[in-house]
C-alpha cells in the first residue's frame, strides 16, 4: 500500500478511531448478558476470547474489550485493502470506508461482547484471500462452521454464487457447510409466529441510520436487475434477503445477519456516486441532500454513541438512561473495594455477577440492596459529575448485631 495522501488519510481516520474507541472502554461497565457470556459459557467463542485475553491482561475492561476493537481495526484494514481497485478515484475508497467506520452497529459491534465483528472480521478476511490468490479457501471456511452459526448464511451465498459461477466444486463445498451448519446449530428465530417485517426494518434503520438504510436497500435491488452481481452482493442479498424472509413468520436474531449485510458499503458507495456523475451538475441537488442526510446522521450517531453517558446529565430519571446495562457496576465495585469491602449479598443476581468480574464476591452479612434496609443503613450514591444516577442501601450485619448486643 503506498503512502499517498489518501492511504495517510485511511490510517489517520483509523487511528484516530481507535484511540476513541479505547477511551470509550473505560466508561463502560460490563453488562449482565456479557458478564454471562465470561463466566458461563464455555467453550463458546466469546468466553474462549475473552477468557484468554483476561487471563494474559489481568481482569479488567481493557483485557475484556479490546480483542474486539482488534478484530474491528483488522476489518477496517481488509475492507479498505479490499476496494483498492474498486472506484474510479482514491477518494470514493476514503468515503466509503469512513461510512463503514460511521456506522452505528459497526461501533457498537467493537465495543460489546458479541460475535459480529467477528463475523465481519471472517468474511473480509476470505473476501481478501479470494482476491488475492482467485480461488476459494475450503480450510477457511470449514473454521468457520465451528466459530460461529451465522457463517451459515456465508454457506448458503456462496452457493448462490456458485450457480452463477458453474463452479461444481465450489457447489458442492457451500451446500454441504451449509447443511452441516444448520445440523449443528439451527437458526435463531424465536417469538410467537407473527410479523416482524417492520420489527426489522427498524433495526437496520438504527444500524445503518435510516436514510441511508434506505438507500443502501435501494441500491442492492437496483444492482440486481442492472449491474453486475459480485460476491458481495450474493453475501450482503442473501443475509439481507433471509432476515426480511425469516421477519415476516418470526422475530429473528438480527446479529446473525448484519454483519453479512454492512460488507456491502461499498456497492452502495459506488453507485451513488456513479448516479452522481453522470448527471449534470443541476440536477445533482437530491444526490446532495441525500449525502448531506446521511452523513449528518451517522456523524451524530457516533458522537451520541462517544457522549452517551452524558445523558444522564438530561434526563429526569436515570433509570430511563438507554444504555443504562452497560454503567454502574464498575462505579459500585469500586466504591465497594475502596472502603476494603470485597464481598457482598445483593438480591439483584445481575448486579451481583456484574460486581464477581470486578473481584466483588459473595457475603452473606453484607447486605446490598436498592431500597432501604435498615434505618442506620449506609446509603451509596453513584454519581455521574453531578448526578446521582442510582443509590443502594448497605447493611453490615456483624457491626449491627454488636451494636444490637451493647
Amino acid at each position: 500500500m503506498k503512502l499517498n495522501k489518501y492511504n495517510i488519510g485511511f490510517i489517520g481516520l483509523l487511528s484516530l478511531h481507535i484511540i476513541v474507541l479505547l477511551f470509550l472502554v473505560d466508561t463502560y461497565s460490563i453488562s449482565y448478558k456479557e458478564a454471562n457470556i465470561y463466566f458461563h459459557q464455555g467453550l463458546n467463542t466469546l468466553s474462549l476470547i475473552t477468557n484468554f485475553s483476561t487471563t494474559i491482561f489481568g481482569q479488567n475492561d481493557y483485557a475484556l474489550r479490546v480483542p474486539f476493537i482488534l478484530f474491528y481495526a483488522g476489518s477496517a484494514v481488509f475492507l479498505y485493502l479490499l476496494t483498492d481497485d474498486y472506484f474510479k478515484c482514491e477518494r470514493d475508497r476514503l468515503i466509503s470506508i469512513a461510512i463503514f467506520m460511521l456506522l452505528p452497529g459497526v461501533n457498537s459491534a467493537a465495543l460489546l461482547i458479541n460475535e459480529s465483528i467477528i463475523v465481519i472480521f471472517g468474511t473480509l478476511l476470505y473476501l481478501y484471500l479470494y482476491k488475492l490468490r482467485e480461488k476459494e479457501h475450503y480450510i477457511l471456511l470449514v473454521l468457520f462452521l465451528f466459530i460461529d452459526n451465522s457463517f451459515a448464511i456465508l454457506f448458503l451465498a456462496l452457493f448462490f454464487y456458485s450457480l452463477r459461477k458453474k463452479d461444481e466444486v465450489l457447489l458442492i463445498v457451500s451446500l454441504l457447510l451449509f447443511g452441516l451448519s444448520m445440523t449443528l446449530y439451527g437458526f435463531n428465530v424465536h417469538g410467537a409466529p407473527k410479523g416482524y417485517l417492520l420489527d426489522t426494518f427498524a433495526i437496520y434503520a438504527t444500524i445503518f441510520s435510516p436514510v441511508l438504510f434506505l438507500y443502501f436497500f435501494y441500491s442492492l435491488y437496483r444492482i440486481g436487475i442492472k449491474w453486475e452481481k459480485d460476491l458481495y452482493w450474493y453475501i450482503s442479498m442473501t443475509a439481507l434477503g433471509l432476515s426480511l424472509l425469516f421477519s415476516l413468520r418470526q422475530k429473528i436474531a438480527i446479529d446473525d445477519f448484519a454483519p453479512f449485510v454492512v460488507i456491502a458499503i461499498p456497492l452502495m458507495v459506488r453507485l451513488f456516486l456513479h448516479s452522481l456523475r453522470v448527471r449534470l451538475r443541476e440536477f445533482r441537488n437530491i444526490h446532495y441532500i441525500i449525502l448531506r442526510i446521511s452523513l449528518s446522521v451517522l456523524v451524530i450517531s457516533f458522537l451520541f454513541l462517544v457522549g452517551n453517558k452524558m445523558m444522564y446529565l438530561y434526563i429526569s430519571n436515570p433509570s430511563k438512561h438507554i444504555a443504562k446495562e452497560h454503567y454502574v457496576a464498575k462505579e459500585l465495585a469500586e466504591y465497594l473495594k475502596h472502603r476494603n469491602i470485597n464481598n457482598v449479598s445483593i438480591s439483584d443476581h445481575k448486579m451481583a455477577l456484574r460486581l464477581k468480574f470486578y473481584g466483588v464476591g459473595y457475603d452473606k452479612n453484607i447486605l446490598l440492596s436498592d431500597n432501604q434496609i435498615k434505618r442506620n443503613d449506609t446509603i451509596i450514591k453513584i454519581m455521574y459529575k453531578h448526578k446521582v444516577i442510582k443509590e443502594y442501601h448497605m447493611l453490615n450485619l456483624n457491626t449491627y448485631k454488636i451494636k444490637i448486643k451493647e
